[in-house]
């Protein structure tokens, strides 16, 4: 009769009387407080495993072994998280978080923050100046080169020997560029200084009239002045003036001593008062000497003390090729 009552689709009674004792304890359980207690054992223990130290390190090995290593690779692999990685790359949600993360006041104040730190001043000055050293450097080499090719073309139309021996003394294309660059340095300062006594002159009551011939002796005086006190300054300081170190040329022996840098003052004056007459030492004696460094005892050689050129600057080094050895030399070498 059992079997007939389940095919007609009614519970047989065991099942019946386990379904009201289940939902009877249940019942029981929840007016008790039972399965809460037993909920709140079960967290605190999962808790306390998670916690302890054992569980830690278990963790800790997974972590560092293979395994976690080799479903990272496989995953970086995998076609599907290529794919799915390049979507999320390329959708506007991206682009949208990349304008809103600019925007941000944070962003702005960290920008300010790499701009103002004195690591990036530096980084930046130093790549002024190598740029400017690179570009000085490539001018010099050029007129070394220069200077060479203009003694030799001046000494055939003239009938002299050319120079059988190569010189480190600066030859006429080398000097007369630097001496061009010197005198761009003077004018400038020269007109700032003119500038500011004007601006001075007219705020105090002057007219702003000019143009006379005392004024135009006043200020040719004024310029050569200048000059001397820039040459001077130079020679007797430092070795080279601005444009000898641009151009890779100094004073052989470094800083001159004020009487010589006076007399080498005196020597560049009168050979330009002669119509560059004194220059002419340069292209046609041995050791390249003009009426100034005669007068003063010293020479003008090329500078070789610079310093090296900018990393960016050079092509990429290649690696060495390795020479190939002998059968008797690859049996006795060592493995490895």
């Amino acid at each position: 009769m059992e079997n007939g009552a389940s095919q007609n689709g009614r519970t047989p009674l065991p099942a019946r009387l386990l379904g009201v004792g289940f939902k009877g304890a249940r019942t029981v359980t929840k007016a008790t407080g039972i399965d809460r207690a037993v909920e709140v054992a079960a967290e605190e223990a999962i808790v306390a495993a998670v916690e302890s130290q054992a569980v830690e390190r278990a963790m800790a090995r997974v972590l560092e072994g293979p395994v976690v290593q080799e479903a990272v690779d496989g995953a970086l692999e995998s076609d599907a998280v290529k794919k799915a990685l390049l979507e999320a790359m390329d959708s506007e949600l991206v682009d949208e978080v990349w304008k809103r993360l600019l925007a941000s006041d944070q962003a702005q104040q960290l920008v300010e923050r790499i701009a103002e730190a004195p690591e990036v001043r530096a980084a930046i000055s130093a790549q002024g100046m190598g740029l400017i050293e690179d570009v000085g450097r490539t001018i010099g080499n050029l007129a070394r080169r220069l200077d060479d090719r203009f003694e030799r073309i001046v000494r055939r139309l003239f009938f002299r020997a050319p120079r059988l021996l190569p010189t480190d003394r600066a030859g006429a294309v080398s000097r007369g560029l630097a001496m061009a660059i010197d005198g761009v340095f003077v004018n400038l300062a020269f007109t700032a200084f003119i500038a500011l006594v004007t601006l001075l002159g007219n705020a105090f009551g002057g007219n702003g009239e000019g143009g006379t011939g005392l004024a135009i002796a006043v200020g040719s005086t004024a310029w050569l002045s200048f000059g001397a006190v820039y040459l001077l300054g130079f020679w007797s300081l430092a070795g080279q003036t601005p444009g000898m170190r641009f151009l890779g040329i100094r004073l052989a022996g470094g800083r001159l001593p004020l009487r010589r840098a006076v007399r080498r003052l005196l020597g560049l004056g009168l050979s330009v008062v002669a119509f560059g007459l004194g220059f002419v030492g340069i292209v046609f004696r041995e050791r390249r000497q003009a009426w100034d460094d005669r007068m003063s005892g010293s020479e003008v050689v090329y500078d070789e003390r610079r310093p090296q050129p900018a990393p960016w600057s050079q092509p990429p080094a290649e690696p060495p090729i390795p020479e190939p050895r002998s059968d008797s030399e690859a049996i006795a070498a060592p493995p490895g």
